[in-house]
């Protein structure tokens, strides 16, 4: 396998980062980067790691990071994961406040520790602090549930004073959005299995509309209208498909869609093969509405969605 980090590769360019992955020999890896400066998503950060997760330090190979903001690679606990050293020395300020660094979180003792632990370091409101919390442990449930990866999900998050936005990126290694899906949702290729998941009232866990008692569907779609709502960002990269969600449009009404198709979006089909799934989230944290009134508005959406699917699925043809 081969990775490249550009100059920059947040989500609003993250095909920058994709165009730079080779799959190649999942046994080894390398990994390359831009020179001057680096300006990195959390989401790249946990695909590396979930990559070589497994892999012995031998088979992981890393360029010398000559970019002055490298060291923001080591402080997030990269090269920890990659088993190797930087050979950068850095003063470890205390990360309250400012960042999550990675993190393995591979069963749900280690989710609660987790969650435990992350939200005193964000310092934020309790208004704020509720979509992170859901957001974090319905994406790391999702990989107990749904992933089948011996290694977990990779976590991590970093906190941006100026913009007063979190970025969130979480990755696992396993079995990946379609493969989970057809178990009870065949799909012709990955981009469909991707849109089909973030439709509410889908799930793997059965093919009933509507999903059931324990796994109603709707984790994703809900992860996405929070985007939504907050005009941010938010990829999904699973297979060789990418759904990426676009900022709204000031402009823009406030509809909640339970067609993915309907959001205003960006997709790729031919992406390198990224075995697993692979979610990164832009939260703006002074435009985020309450928490609670932006619920109401998601459930009427995914009522309404599974009303209408139950519909269409248990309609009977009419013959004249």
């Amino acid at each position: 396998m081969k990775l490249h980090l550009p100059h920059g590769a947040f989500l609003g360019n993250f095909d920058q980062f994709i165009q730079g992955f080779d799959p190649g020999d999942h046994k080894k890896i390398s990994i390359t980067a831009a020179d001057r400066w680096l300006w990195i998503h959390p989401l790249c950060l946990s695909m590396i790691a979930a990559l070589a997760s497994g892999l012995e330090a031998k088979n992981i190979r890393c360029q010398k990071i000559t970019a002055k903001s490298g060291h923001y690679l080591e402080r997030m606990g990269l090269f920890k994961f990659l088993g190797i050293k930087s050979g950068m020395r850095i003063s470890r300020h205390d990360p309250s406040g400012r960042f999550i660094p990675l993190t393995q979180i591979k069963n749900s003792t280690d989710l609660t520790k987790f969650i435990t632990e992350m939200i005193p370091l964000l310092h934020l409101q309790p208004k704020q602090v509720e979509p992170i919390r859901y957001i974090v442990s319905e994406l790391v449930r999702n990989v107990f549930e749904h992933a089948a990866s011996t290694q977990g999900a990779f976590v991590c998050a970093q906190y941006y004073a100026r913009s007063n936005t979190i970025r969130i990126g979480i990755a696992d290694t396993g079995i990946g959005i379609r493969e989970s899906l057809g178990r009870s949702w065949p799909t012709a290729n990955d981009l469909e299995a991707i849109e089909l998941a973030l439709t509410p009232g889908i799930t793997g866990a059965t093919s009933r509309a509507g999903g059931t008692a324990l796994n109603a569907g709707a984790g994703l779609f809900f992860i996405k209208s929070i985007a939504y709502t907050n005009r941010n960002f938010f990829i999904i990269y699973s297979g060789a498909a990418m759904y990426k969600l676009l900022k709204k449009k000031l402009s823009d009404p406030l509809i909640l869609h339970a067609n993915p198709h309907l959001d205003r979006h960006s997709e790729n089909k031919n992406a390198p093969k990224w075995q697993g799934a692979a979610i990164g989230i832009d939260i703006s944290l002074d435009s985020t509405s309450e928490f609670t009134a932006l619920l109401d508005l998601i459930r009427n959406t995914y009522s309404r969605a599974v009303k209408e699917r139950k519909e269409q699925q248990f309609k009977k043809p009419k013959f004249i």
